[in-house]
């Protein structure tokens, strides 16, 4: 059962062939006998209780496209009954009183939650290692990260412990573990989806987005998250759509625009090689290949790294230990509480980032660094803008290299920031993207890594996004391919 794809999974359930219970227990078995700490919270009776409701649908006739299929949250969004905790001490035992929007769409089409999955700190960070609760290990090679911050739900994917997760995308943190874990997944267009509650990290990037095996699961699982939801003041008013409408249109005539500036230095030839095969293999499919400059992609490390640790600095203001959360055990007065609290409730690259946050935005310097980084922005998506004129949409690798190993990384916070350098600036413009499975580099000890291929929209266009990616995995197939373990 766990092979199978969110399509072929629903139609065993509308013919009666296998029951939402029968799946769930399947699953929560495999995640029992998981050793990659990919779950944070894992509650069979919940789950239970949440299939037999589903079986109750599919008898009697009201079900989706989506009823009885199981689907695990990052622990990025709020949930009524399993614990909420962002990867974070501050949060450990929270049990939120309300779900998220995105939960709340899921419960509502009948789909069945199998437990919250692990994250990197209040979504901070890009290998799963900043977890208060542990890191995450890849399945392709358990010494290796799985990417972050959406890295359990990546690893859960690809392990087949679920066969859909929800993620988080603020500068890549949906593609990137994809990508490295050789699953697939997509960011939409800011806006598409509700942030309503969806534990924040910077308000103006964060987006969520599905990961799965495929990109017809990842269009089926967006039909029910996209929506206008008006709890969210960044939520945008579209007239709701089927994702899944253009998924066998072919792709003859597509202009794929080619960025040079993704294929210079820094790039890992294993990488490259991965992601020119990818291309052919489009060519071959009738698609042309055109030369573009994205020319501010180097400057959307320093912009990234001002404006979305200047908005985590002032969102994660709220965990002082008055309301809810972590508090310090021993204190002197309110202020003294303040900064025990932050200061056991936060790990090392959350503090770092608050106060880099609260230095840029501090009196004196945010005209030096906040604004010149959100004029430098600006034109970033207008770098987008321009590209679009000559082409269709933009392809190129997701990150410079193939996972790296555990542990390699954590003492040069800087390394470990350039990994974004292909995704950042697609958030920065608030387009939709996408990392799909194309082939394999090489890792220690002569493991087998995934290397993800990245596709860039424009505005809106998820639907052909998801085509595009679906034509490509009827023609190849590395979307179907596993783990040993």
């Amino acid at each position: 059962m766990h092979t199978k794809t969110l399509k072929q999974l629903s139609a065993l359930l509308q013919t009666k062939q296998v029951s939402a219970t029968e799946l769930a227990r399947h699953f929560l078995q495999r995640i029992d006998a998981s050793d990659l700490n990919a779950f944070l919270h894992v509650d069979a009776g919940l789950t239970l209780a949440q299939a037999a409701a589903a079986d109750a649908r599919l008898a009697r006739g009201d079900s989706t496209a989506l009823t009885g299929i199981p689907i695990a949250h990052k622990d990025i969004f709020v949930t009524r009954d399993w614990r909420a905790t962002a990867g974070s001490k501050m949060l450990e035992n929270y049990i939120s009183p309300f779900d998220a929007t995105v939960v709340e769409r899921f419960n509502s089409a009948g789909m069945v939650t199998l437990g919250k999955l692990n994250c990197d700190e209040f979504a901070m960070g890009s290998s799963n290692q900043n977890s208060h609760f542990g890191p995450v290990r890849n399945p392709w090679d358990k010494l290796a990260i799985p990417g972050g911050s959406s890295g359990g739900s990546a690893a859960a994917i690809a392990a087949r412990l679920s066969p859909a997760a929800t993620a988080t995308d603020t500068g890549g943190s949906i593609r990137q573990p994809a990508s490295l874990c050789g699953v697939t997944g997509i960011k939409p267009t800011y806006g598409r989806v509700s942030r309503f509650g969806m534990i924040a990290f910077a308000s103006s990037l964060d987006q969520a987005g599905p990961i799965a095996q495929t990109a017809e699961d990842c269009a089926l699982l967006l039909n029910a998250m996209a929506g206008f939801d008006p709890r969210d003041s960044t939520s945008l008013e579209r007239a709701d759509e089927d994702f899944t409408r253009d998924l066998q249109r072919d792709v003859r005539g597509l202009r794929i625009g080619v960025p040079r500036e993704y294929f210079g230095e820094g790039l890992a030839p294993d990488v490259e090689q991965a992601v020119r095969a990818a291309l052919a293999e489009y060519e071959k499919l009738g698609a042309t290949l055109v030369d573009i400059s994205l020319p501010k992609t180097a400057l959307s490390i320093p912009v990234y790294y001002v404006i979305a640790p200047a908005e985590a600095s002032s969102n994660l203001s709220r965990f002082d230990g008055v309301r809810y959360g972590h508090r310090a055990e021993h204190y002197g007065d309110l202020s003294d509480m303040y900064k025990r609290t932050r200061a056991e409730g936060f790990g090392e690259e959350v503090k770092l980032r608050i106060l880099v946050g609260a230095y840029v935005l501090s009196h004196g310097y945010y005209d030096a660094y906040y604004l010149q980084a959100q004029k430098i922005r600006r034109l970033i998506a207008e770098d987008f803008k321009q590209a679009f004129t000559q082409c269709d949409v933009i392809m190129g690798p997701v990150s410079p290299t193939v996972a790296w190993d555990l542990g390699e990384k954590v003492d040069d916070p800087v390394a470990n920031y350039l990994a974004d350098i292909f995704t950042l600036s697609t958030s920065l413009a608030g387009l939709p993207g996408m990392s799909i499975p194309c082939g394999f580099g090489q890792g220690e000890k002569n493991s087998r890594r995934p290397v993800g291929l990245q596709l860039i929209g424009n505005y809106f266009e998820e639907a052909k996004l998801l085509n595009i990616a679906h034509q490509y995995q009827l023609a190849t197939g590395w979307h179907q391919m596993q783990p040993l373990a």
